[in-house]
């Protein structure tokens, strides 16, 4: 038997049917109508024709100021009576009820459906569509999203992927209906798309070759060689992800679905007028873009670079890399060398830009004047000095003394000397100049005749013994040769045997050869008296021309046990082996 509903005590008769009729429609789970009585710090009153008044907490309502007194509002019966014997009711759970009615009336698995993302969850985010539906968080987008708070509060179409009636729970996709409106565009895209063709897109993705551009449809690749006209390091350089643009359709694969794209091409092209706009010899302003070992390339308008050869750079200065010269992003000048259209190539020249010091070397430095100047470098074979800055002249070892062989011109000078010295030859095409230090003094040689004479006795210093003889020096930078047999009436067997470097000696003048700079020298006729001193054959038999009379150059190679030196450069000549005597 049903429960009979207790008629409260005292109440008509007539009134019991009504009062029972009254309870019947209120239960928990029900939506009823109420009328506000009273809206509270808290809560809100509401009647909802029951024997208790409905209790509803404010924060339900966006603002206080939603609710007045007297307004009528559905809601959802919670609990008929709680400890006091207050009626719960919830006006949000009514709305979700009716919006979950709304939703199982009008949509079903498969439809579309308009919502906002309001927060997450684990797994994905939470979708209001009226009611609180789940959106996996693959579903977002068809690409991965970092910032899903980006699309917070935004309306958005869903598609529904799974309704659960029992549970009540929706599952949604927005990346399924995004894909299948891509699916629809990409094949309109094929079928409309043509080379040549201007389209708009969206830069999606970057890569080092390239970039990608969403053609609202389908994808083309942007690549990096035609995206300007002129160097680009990286394709972030040129455009950035989310960057709207106009790129010219370069090719259509069907088959494949690929298409390319340029950007550049949409542009003028700068080299097309390129020999009319820089002609040879133009002076152009530019910034070094890139360096390599053997050149520089000057960027001197965008989209058009030139390249300065290592060679280029400078008219006095060997520049072995440009990098020892020039600096990424320096602004230069420079001249147009050569220009070549069909290979997009520029040749430029920086030291073009002056006055070549080597055009007028051959009328500032006149062969056989005087110049003085600073050692600055020394080599094996010779000796630079600095005439100006850019131009060096060299000395020649061979030219430094014109009575001592120098092997090393560190012999004769030190690195800043200021010297003076006469000029040889002047080779400007290979910018050349030949100096010599001996020719700026006098030559003893010149006047030896006047000086010295055959049968004159002269004293002097042992400056170097060879296995022939003793070289004495009787005048300064004038060595004479006492041959073996000239040292001592007695038979020698060794020079060091009977002379030492250093020991003074009396000899007498045998022999003078100016034109072969030779003086021969005897120790033992120096004992003879004047009138009876003689020059005879024996004397002379171990000075036979050729041989052991020699000069100061070959006669100290033979004492040395003989020498080769190979020179790099000699004036008048390109490259010989110097040969010891």
């Amino acid at each position: 038997m049903a429960k009979k509903t207790k008629q409260p005590a005292g109440a008509p008769s007539g009134m019991a049917a009504l009062y029972e009729e009254t309870l019947r429609h209120f239960s928990e789970g029900a939506i009823v109508t109420g009328r506000v009585l009273d809206v509270r710090p808290s809560e809100v009153l509401v009647d909802i024709g029951y024997k208790s008044e409905g209790i509803l907490p404010i924060s339900e309502f966006k603002t206080p100021d939603e609710v007045k007194p007297g307004d009528q509002i559905e809601v959802l019966l919670e609990k008929l009576e709680d400890d006091q014997g207050m009626v719960m009711v919830s006006k949000r759970k009514a709305e979700q009820q009716r919006n979950w009615d709304r939703v199982l009336a009008n949509y079903v698995e498969g439809g579309i459906i308009k919502g906002a993302v309001k927060g997450r969850v684990k797994g994905g985010l939470i979708v209001d569509v009226g009611v609180d539906a789940f959106l996996p968080g693959s579903q977002l987008d068809v690409v991965p999203v970092r910032n899903p708070e980006d699309y917070y509060d935004r309306e958005l179409e869903f598609k529904i992927i799974k309704i659960n009636r029992d549970r009540r729970n929706i599952v949604v996709s927005r990346r399924e209906l995004l894909e299948e409106k891509r699916r629809e565009q990409k094949k309109t895209l094929m079928d409309e798309i043509q080379v040549g063709q201007v389209r708009h897109g969206v830069v999606k993705n970057i890569t080092d070759f390239g970039a990608f551009v969403d053609l609202n449809g389908m994808d083309g690749l942007l690549h990096i060689t035609d995206m300007s006209w002129g160097r680009v390091n990286h394709p972030s350089e040129v455009v950035k992800v989310g960057q709207e643009l106009d790129v010219m359709i370069l090719d259509v694969d069907r088959e494949k679905e690929r298409i390319s794209l340029g950007l550049k091409q949409i542009a003028r092209n700068p080299w097309e007028d390129i020999e009319r706009k820089y002609p040879v010899g133009t002076r152009v302003h530019g910034k070094v873009v890139n360096l390599v070992p053997y050149g520089a390339f000057i960027e001197i308008e965008e989209g058009v670079e030139g390249m300065v050869h290592v060679s280029e750079i400078s008219w006095t200065k060997r520049v072995a890399k440009a990098a020892d010269a020039l600096t990424v992003g320096q602004e230069v000048d420079a001249v147009v060398l050569n220009v070549n259209r069909d290979e997009q190539k520029i040749s430029l020249g920086i030291r073009q830009t002056e006055a070549n010091p080597w055009s007028k070397a051959q009328e500032t430095y006149a062969i056989g004047s005087r110049v003085r100047g600073a050692v600055r470098n020394f080599t094996s074979y010779g000796a630079f000095v600095e005439l100006e800055p850019g131009i060096d002249g060299m000395i020649h070892v061979s030219d430094m003394s014109w009575t001592r062989k120098i092997n090393h011109p560190s012999e004769v000078l030190k690195k800043g000397d200021e010297v003076e010295a006469v000029v040889l030859e002047v080779d400007a095409a290979n910018q050349r100049i030949s100096l010599g230090l001996k020719q700026a003094q006098t030559d003893p040689w010149s006047s030896i005749s006047q000086r010295f004479k055959v049968g004159q006795l002269v004293k002097g210093k042992v400056s170097k013994l060879a296995s022939f003889g003793a070289f004495v020096e009787i005048d300064e930078g004038i060595d004479g040769l006492v041959h073996i047999s000239q040292i001592s009436d007695e038979r020698v067997q060794k020079v060091k045997d009977a002379l030492q470097p250093g020991q003074e000696v009396e000899a007498r003048v045998i022999k003078i050869d100016g034109v072969e700079r030779r003086i021969g020298l005897s120790i033992k006729a120096a004992k003879l008296p004047d009138d009876q001193f003689v020059v005879d054959d024996s004397m002379l038999e171990g000075l036979r021309p050729g041989e052991d009379l020699v000069d100061l150059a070959g006669a100290f190679d033979e004492a040395f046990g003989g020498s080769t030196q190979t020179e790099e450069w000699h004036p008048g000549q390109k490259k010989k082996d110097a040969e010891s005597n």
